[in-house]
C-alpha cells in the first residue's frame, strides 16, 4: 500500500542515472567534457526503445512516411541556404574578472545594461554574436576553401533528398520523410543534465503538402504527437502546449506550437510541431539551381513547391522527460507494518530499459539452473535480467529502480509444480502462475497496461 511520496529534483535524477547506469559524464576520469554525455547499459537500451517506438509510429504505421539516414556533413552551401551560416546565433557576454560566460537573452537585463556579471560582479565584455554550429576542414588543407560543418540539425538532409525519396519510393504528396540522428550546437551554456547538450539526437519528420492545405496538416500532426506521449504512458497533466508568439516564431514558420513538459526545473520545451511553408525547398532551390518543385501528375502535371509540416523532438530529451516522468519515491507498508522507502520508475514496458527479471530464490539446489532455462526461454521475445545476489526484498527493490515491470521468482515449488511468481511492479502484487503461461501472461500484461 503506497502511503507517500517525496519531491522530485533533478539531483535525484541525476544520482540515479549515474547509480543505475542509465546515463554518465563523458570522459568522466579526465574530469569530464562539458556538454557531452554518454550513455550506460540501461540509459541505451531505453534510448533504443524510444526511438523505436517514434520509428514505429512513423514509419510503420503510417504509408506515406519513408525513412532516411542523411550523412551528417553536408556541402557548406546547405546551411547557407538554410539561414544557419548568417542567423544560428546567440547573443553571447563574458566576464572579464571570472570568466564565466552568459547568453544574454537569457540574463538579468538591468545587470546587463549596467554590465555587471551575475556570479561575481565583475565587468561584462559588450554583447557579440557567437554562432552555434561546430566548424571542421575536410581533406588535406585547414583554409576556408576545406571549410565544413557539423550539422547542427537533421532537417536539411531531408529537404535536400525530399525529390530523391519520392522518386525512388514513388511517393505522392501529401508524404514525410522520417529521420533520427545526431546534431550538434557549440552551445554558450550547458545545463540541466542532459537537457541541453553540445552533442544530441533528434527525432524529426517532415511532411510535404500542397499549399493550402498546411493548415488541416498541421492540426493533424498536432493530435498525433500528443497522442504518442499518451499511448507510451506519460502523465498527460505533466504536458502543455505552448504556441510561439510573433516575437519568438522563426523567419521560416507560418505557425508553431511546442509541446512542454514539466521538468523538475519546470515546463520546457520536449517538442515542436511547426508549420515551414515553402521556405527550406525554395531556398535549395535558388541556393543550388535545381528545380524542387512538385509534379503532380494526378492533376494536369500542377507544379508547386510543397509546404512542410515538421514535427521535431529531440530524442535524448525525451529519455530525460521518461526518466523524470516515470520517477517516483514511495513510502510502503508491508505486512509487518514497518514503514519502507523504494524507488520505482514506473516506465510503460514498452520503453522499458529490461522487461522482465528472472530471480532464482536461492543459488544452491538446482534453482539458479532452473531459472537460467526460463530466461532463455524468455529473451528471444522479452529484454531480460538475471539477479541472484542478496535477499528477494533487496533484488526487487533494485529491479523497481531499474523500471523493470514484470519479475519472475524461481523457487522450490517451482521444481516441484512448474510453477513460478510473477511480480508486478507498480502494485507489488504477486500471482502465481504455470512456467508454461509466462510469456502469454506477460503479452497481456504489456497489453493492458495502464499506469497507476
Amino acid at each position: 500500500m503506497i502511503m507517500d511520496t517525496h519531491e522530485i529534483t533533478m539531483e535525484k535524477i541525476v544520482s540515479l542515472c549515474k547509480r543505475r547506469g542509465f546515463v554518465f559524464q563523458s570522459s568522466e576520469i579526465y574530469g569530464g567534457q562539458n556538454g557531452a554525455w554518454d550513455y550506460g547499459p540501461l540509459g541505451i537500451e531505453l534510448k533504443n526503445n524510444i526511438s523505436r517506438a517514434w520509428w514505429k509510429e512513423m514509419t510503420q504505421l503510417h504509408d506515406n512516411i519513408a525513412g532516411l539516414d542523411a550523412a551528417i556533413l553536408m556541402h557548406p552551401r546547405v546551411w547557407e541556404a538554410s539561414g544557419h551560416v548568417e542567423n544560428f546565433t546567440d547573443p553571447l557576454v563574458d566576464c572579464k574578472k571570472c570568466k564565466a560566460r552568459f547568453r544574454a537573452d537569457q540574463m538579468d537585463q538591468e545587470k546587463l545594461a549596467k554590465k555587471i556579471c551575475p556570479e561575481c560582479g565583475g565587468e561584462l565584455t559588450d554583447t557579440r554574436k557567437f554562432n552555434l554550429m561546430f566548424k571542421t576542414h575536410i581533406g588535406a588543407t585547414d583554409d576556408n576553401s576545406s571549410l565544413i560543418y557539423l550539422r547542427p540539425e537533421t532537417a536539411q538532409g531531408i529537404y535536400v533528398n525530399y525529390k530523391n525519396v519520392a522518386q525512388s519510393n514513388r511517393l505522392k504528396i501529401p508524404f514525410g520523410i522520417a529521420q533520427i540522428g545526431k546534431a550538434f550546437r557549440n552551445e554558450i551554456v550547458t545545463k540541466n543534465f542532459i537537457f541541453r547538450t553540445c552533442e544530441f539526437e533528434q527525432m524529426e519528420m517532415q511532411f510535404f503538402v500542397k499549399p493550402g492545405t498546411d493548415d488541416e496538416w498541421f492540426e493533424y500532426w498536432k493530435k498525433q504527437r500528443w497522442a504518442f506521449y499518451e499511448k507510451h504512458g506519460v502523465r498527460m497533466h505533466k504536458l502543455r502546449w505552448h504556441q510561439h508568439g510573433t516575437d519568438e516564431l522563426a523567419h521560416y514558420a507560418k505557425d508553431a506550437f511546442d509541446i512542454e513538459y514539466e521538468f523538475p526545473m519546470g515546463f520546457k520545451e520536449l517538442e515542436g510541431v511547426h508549420n515551414r511553408t515553402d521556405f527550406d525547398l525554395t531556398r535549395h532551390t535558388q541556393y543550388s539551381g535545381k528545380d524542387l518543385q512538385y509534379i503532380d501528375q494526378d492533376n494536369n502535371n500542377e507544379r508547386y513547391i510543397p509546404y512542410i509540416i515538421e514535427t521535431s523532438a529531440g530524442l535524448t530529451r525525451n529519455l530525460l522527460m521518461f526518466i523524470c516522468d516515470a520517477y517516483e519515491e514511495e513510502k510502503v507498508a508491508d505486512k509487518g507494518n514497518a514503514d519502507d522507502w523504494r524507488t520505482v520508475l514506473r516506465f510503460h514496458p514498452l520503453i522499458a530499459p529490461i522487461t522482465v527479471a528472472v530471480l532464482p530464490l536461492m543459488k544452491k539446489d538446482g534453482l539458479a539452473e532452473l531459472a537460467e532455462e526460463i530466461r532463455n526461454e524468455l529473451r528471444s521475445e522479452f529484454k531480460t535480467d538475471f539477479d541472484l545476489s542478496g535477499a528477494i526484498g533487496k533484488r526487487y527493490r533494485r529491479q523497481d529502480e531499474a523500471g523493470t515491470p514484470f519479475c519472475i521468482t524461481v523457487d522450490y515449488d517451482s521444481k516441484k509444480d512448474g510453477t513460478v511468481t510473477l511480480r508486478f511492479r507498480d502494485s507489488m502484487e504477486q500471482i502465481r502462475i504455470p512456467r508454461s503461461e509466462i510469456v502469454n501472461t506477460i503479452r497481456q500484461a504489456i497489453k493492458n497496461y495502464k499506469r497507476k
